[in-house]
């Protein structure tokens, strides 16, 4: 019997409770490892092209783990790729994502032909949302930056159309309930940028929280239509003048005051 025709691995026993936080999916290693998304590792498990230890897997719930286990993908082993942080300047009109069901346009179009490994967005902006997103394939870097309890500051440029604009600055400041969901909204702060010359202008927001749509639902609850969203700052870092739809990678600095 050659190697390819080995029925597929199975786990012999459950993890011990010592190794239990240490395993994951054979399809999280292969993201883990900075090889490709969750998504894809699961084609690639479908498809036969992954061995663990030797023996071709198809289970997708198969635990292993990425330090131990020899994995290999289409015959090579695969290896812990090297950390990578990564700034972008989002436009308008991306889906951050990396797989979209709708076979929208992706973030990942700015990054095509750098020759970079895996990375995945940490976070999200909308759609009609731009401005500084950061991508890495570093989870725990991610995870902690995405944790709730780590309250890390995002800086917003919102512009909006509607009249009142102090009014509604004060109603946003003290805390919105959303009428259809009954959900209080949040922000840690705002300012008035400047007004314009027709009914609207530009806030400066930050939040130290991520809800889904976020803004957008509070300005709406305060009669403020969103005209653009733009994300200036995570934390101590900058968008700056980085061109729209351009990246470039975080020094070791900036990567250490975001751990931070």
């Amino acid at each position: 019997m050659s190697r390819d025709d080995r029925p597929p691995a199975r786990a012999s026993r459950p993890p011990r409770e010592a190794d239990r936080t240490d395993t994951v999916s054979i399809a999280r290693a292969l993201s883990k490892l900075g090889i490709c998304s969750r998504a894809e590792g699961e084609r690639h498990v479908d498809a036969g092209r992954v061995r663990v230890n030797g023996t071709v897997v198809r289970d997708h719930s198969l635990r292993v783990v990425p330090e131990r286990d020899v994995i290999e993908l289409d015959g090579q082993r695969v290896a812990h790729v090297a950390h990578v942080y990564l700034m972008l300047n989002k436009p308008r009109g991306l889906v951050t994502t990396t797989d979209d069901p709708q076979g929208r346009a992706t973030v990942y179009e700015c990054l095509e032909g750098a020759g970079l490994p895996f990375v995945v967005p940490v976070g999200r902006l909308d759609k009609a949302s731009e401005g500084l997103l950061l991508l890495t394939n570093d989870s725990r870097w991610s995870a902690a930056l995405t944790d709730p309890r780590s309250h890390v500051d995002k800086t917003y440029h919102v512009q909006v159309r509607g009249p009142d604009l102090e009014g509604a600055m004060a109603r946003v400041a003290a805390g919105v309930v959303e009428g259809a969901t009954g959900e209080r909204l949040d922000v840690k702060s705002i300012e008035l940028l400047r007004t314009g010359s027709r009914s609207g202008g530009w806030f400066a927001v930050v939040l130290d929280e991520g809800k889904n749509r976020q803004l957008r639902r509070i300005f709406s609850e305060v009669g403020l239509e969103v005209q653009r969203l733009v994300r200036v700052a995570i934390g101590p870092l900058a968008l700056g003048d980085l061109a729209k739809g351009a990246w470039r990678a975080l020094s070791d600095v900036e990567v250490r005051s975001l751990s931070r």
